[in-house]
């Protein structure tokens, strides 16, 4: 920022335009209004004092909308959606909630999935019909879908990796987003000596300007790496999980294939990775991997090898023993 410069956020509602934060670098004054609009900022906004940047911690819903930012007289506008990100594994049921305690009588809910917006549930209170469009999509949601009659919220049961996706709620006028990912069985299975290190490879020739990759481990999902090829930003987060993964992970900047280096048993476990080539639309990879010791031989395939060469070669040398032995008897 220039030492004239002035920085205005604002943020657009129904009831109109709030301004939630500013700079004057004049008087060296920055402001936080982080109280209006219910409060549903506070203490969420942080400015950058050098280039006026806004960031939004521990976003909700209530953040998406219309930012407005003039920079003197000039103007720059941003839409944020907040989406509500879920994680099942295939056959489980997962619920996506409305937030709602009880519908009012004149609600009208609907429930829709996929990049090209195809409904597949509604609940009209006005006139006390609840429809569910199972047969859509090629039936993939066939006897899958429950509506709460009280909530409005729906649930999937018996999952399969075909949900997977982006799920829209209307309520009347406001609309809720949801991203939901369906783990499906491990068919990436790799096995590392310890000491060595694994690739996990995304099959990706090359990423796509507005590509977002993520890579996370174990049951917590917890994000360990990912690339924002739109923010032009690799950010590896090997700090988390006690610091098992510090110094150890490498990111492909043209695939965003994952590699660990110099693995230890505690890099056992499942790794996922989620690739997010649009703007609502995005797909999930799994992969399980096993670090075994040398003491320990190997894994399960490499060692029943080892136990039927061994076998073969134990064969082997009784039938040359047994052959030296009858050699010498009939000399």
């Amino acid at each position: 920022m220039k030492d004239d410069d002035e920085i205005q956020w604002w943020f657009e509602e129904n009831t109109g335009l709030k301004k939630i934060a500013e700079i004057y670098k004049r008087t060296d004054r920055i402001t936080v209004y982080d109280d209006v609009l219910d409060g549903r900022f506070r203490d969420r906004l942080k400015l950058d004092n050098q280039t006026g940047s806004l960031t939004i911690t521990n976003t909700t819903t209530g953040h998406e909308g219309d930012y407005k930012l003039l920079i003197n007289s000039e103007i720059k506008r941003f839409w944020l959606f907040v989406f509500v990100l879920e994680s099942v594994k295939e056959g489980d049921s997962v619920s996506l909630n409305s937030d709602l305690t009880e519908m009012k009588d004149n609600d009208r809910i609907q429930w829709w999935f996929g990049y090209n917006i195809t409904v597949i549930a509604e609940i009209n209170v006005t006139v006390d019909r609840i429809t569910v469009y199972d047969d859509v999509l090629d039936g993939r949601f066939r006897d899958r879908l429950k509506l709460d009659n009280q909530t409005g919220s729906l649930t999937i049961t018996n999952t399969t990796t075909e949900h997977t996706g982006y799920y829209e709620l209307k309520i009347n006028w406001e609309i809720k987003r949801f991203r939901l990912y369906v783990i499906g069985e491990f068919k990436n299975s790799v096995s590392v000596k310890k000491g060595d290190s694994v690739s996990l490879n995304s099959r990706l020739t090359e990423m796509k300007d507005d590509d977002v990759i993520q890579w996370r481990f174990g049951d917590e999902n917890t994000l360990i790496a990912e690339i924002n090829k739109r923010a032009d930003r690799i950010t590896v987060y090997d700090d988390v999980l006690d610091g098992r993964f510090r110094d150890r992970l490498k990111l492909d900047k043209q695939t965003g294939s994952l590699t660990i280096t110099n693995t230890t048993t505690e890099h056992d476990g499942d790794y996922r990775l989620l690739m997010f080539p649009g703007e609502i639309f995005f797909s999930s990879k799994a992969f399980r991997v096993s670090v075994y010791d040398s003491v320990h031989c190997c894994g399960p395939t490499e060692a029943v090898i080892r136990l039927v060469l061994s076998a073969l070669v134990g064969v082997a040398t009784v039938i040359i023993v047994v052959y030296e032995i009858r050699s010498r008897r009939a000399e």
